[in-house]
């Protein structure tokens, strides 16, 4: 009884997925029979489980629409998947470490013994590695705003800030009016929040740092656009004008790159700033622990370099091709 009702619960978890799951696969995942699959079905039914029967070549079953799952609902796996989720989730919402692990903590006291058990089981310790370039925290709320008027495709008004979040005003040399955006996909890349959408100021496809918008919503809806490329990814990666600017670091340096600027964007480093300077070249500032950190980081793009800035970043580079020969020449 208790492995079937494990399983039964296993079986209401998959359902409560919202796709539509071949008999063969259920019973896959299970490791059952599908003669086993096909009478847990039934038993969930007869707990008024609504479990629709989908026909056809791509058919199967899903859980029907109107039915809710019992509260915290998780197998051991996935019990396991939002302890290491909570505890290594990145500090790129304000307060989100403290949500997290009040999360957590509310998990534990309501989780069944044996799941409680193999949660607590992982307690772990999150170090930054100095690879790492995260981005400024975000305010919950204009995310909550952005991502709303994603789901909903209600159009935004935004405002673009300055990189240490303060709003420019009229009369200001980067002072830009308010933006109207159709905002299309949310994306997470290199711990930054982006946005990609239509911008109706410019008429352009853009992508905005969700950190330097103050988004207002408005009632207005759009309809979907066909986007201008087909993958996704590419497009926010190979976009330089993203809204980046340099991370604060002891050093900070760039230099002009015989790569076009959308080659730079894509491998560049978050926190790393890159400007089009024409269709094949472009110029990359970054920052890092020390000059020879830069130097580094650009001899990895494997391209000429001119107009190094500034002097010690230059001598960095000498310093690294002086020891480079040495190796080649032993």
């Amino acid at each position: 009884m208790a492995n079937t009702s494990h399983r039964a619960l296993r079986l209401l978890s998959l359902l409560g997925s919202g796709r539509v799951w071949p008999l063969r696969e259920l019973a896959a995942r299970l490791e059952a029979s599908e003669r086993t699959v096909r009478r847990d079905i039934e038993t969930l039914r007869g707990l008024d489980y609504s479990i629709a029967t989908v026909h056809g070549p791509d058919g199967g079953y899903r859980l029907g629409s109107g039915n809710t799952l019992p509260p915290l609902l998780f197998d051991h796996d996935q019990a396991l998947a939002v302890a290491v989720a909570l505890q290594t989730a990145p500090s790129t919402m304000f307060g989100l470490g403290d949500d997290a692990s009040r999360a957590l903590s509310t998990l534990h006291q309501v989780m069944p013994p044996a799941l409680r058990a193999s949660m607590e089981s992982l307690r772990l310790t999150r170090l930054r590695n100095y690879w790492e370039f995260p981005g400024p925290p975000i305010d919950p709320e204009a995310l909550t705003a952005v991502g709303t008027a994603v789901r909903r495709r209600r159009v935004l008004t935004a405002e673009i800030l300055r990189p240490d979040g303060s709003r420019p005003h009229p009369g200001d040399a980067d002072f830009q009016p308010a933006h109207r955006i159709e905002p299309h996909h949310l994306v997470v890349w290199a711990a930054r929040w982006y946005l990609v959408a239509y911008d109706r100021t410019d008429s352009q496809w853009r992508v905005h740092r969700v950190d330097r918008l103050r988004p207002r919503p408005t009632t207005a809806r759009f309809a979907a656009r066909e986007f201008p490329v087909d993958d996704l990814a590419q497009f926010v990666m190979g976009t330089h004008d993203r809204g980046d600017s340099p991370e604060e670091w002891p050093c900070t340096g760039s230099a002009r790159l015989n790569l076009p600027a959308e080659v730079v964007a894509r491998w560049a480093p978050g926190g790393s700033v890159v400007e089009h300077l024409d269709g094949q070249h472009s110029r990359l500032t970054l920052g890092a622990w020390s000059w020879a950190g830069i130097a580094g980081i650009l001899a990895t793009f494997d391209a000429e370099m001119t107009d190094v800035r500034p002097v010690e970043l230059g001598e960095a580079c000498r310093r690294l091709a002086q020891r480079w020969v040495k190796i080649e020449a032993e």
